[in-house]
């Protein structure tokens, strides 16, 4: 299981990119989601953020997603280098 235990973020608000950010919290996982696509694609978003935090196990943390038109593998890759950051791990 991964704890996240400090704020972490990754990514940028450059279009074709998304910002993540990652905060400890003991309610679960509560993640709000900003992007100019949210109508057409905020369920695949929600969809590949929910896998990427299954996928490293966090079970508890406040996630906010800046979107600006990114690909699935930048989302996962924003993501996950913000789980590593968030558990402490220096990348």
């Amino acid at each position: 299981m991964t704890k996240i235990v400090r704020r972490a973020y990754a990514g940028t608000i450059e279009s074709s990119d998304v910002y993540v950010e990652l905060e400890p919290c003991d309610c679960g996982i509560d993640i709000q989601i900003e992007s100019v696509v949210l109508k057409q694609f905020g369920d695949a978003i929600r969809r590949v953020v929910s896998e990427m935090l299954q996928q490293f196990e966090v079970e508890s943390a406040k996630v906010k997603i800046v979107d600006r038109g990114a690909l699935d593998c930048v989302i996962r890759a924003r993501v996950e280098a913000a789980i590593k950051r968030g558990e402490g791990e220096q990348i």
